[in-house]
């Protein structure tokens, strides 16, 4: 494997004493292979995900988040479609 390094991250002064991380903007291919490993499971952990970050050329923080916000993302969207069939029901 190999090791992507702190430096190819940089880190942007918010408040003095405050760092503010750079938005990764993630590439198209990257995304494919997110969702693809999101509709196969959606926890992804330990070898896992360190094995994913590096064929992706990521952090596994970078891994780590876009998975936790992408199960906030599945869950809202599964309440709107839960809502929309009580209300057609009734």
């Amino acid at each position: 494997g190999f090791l992507i390094s702190k430096c190819c991250f940089p880190l942007l002064k918010a408040k003095p004493g405050k760092a503010k991380r750079v938005r990764t903007i993630f590439s198209s291919e990257q995304l494919a292979r997110l969702e693809q490993e999101f509709s196969r499971q959606q926890y992804l952990v330990g070898q896992e995900r360190c094995l994913l970050a590096a064929s992706l050329h990521l952090t596994e923080e970078q891994v780590k988040v876009w998975f936790q916000n992408r199960r906030i993302k599945w869950r809202k969207q599964s309440l709107e479609q839960q809502q929309a069939k009580l209300a057609k029901m009734g």
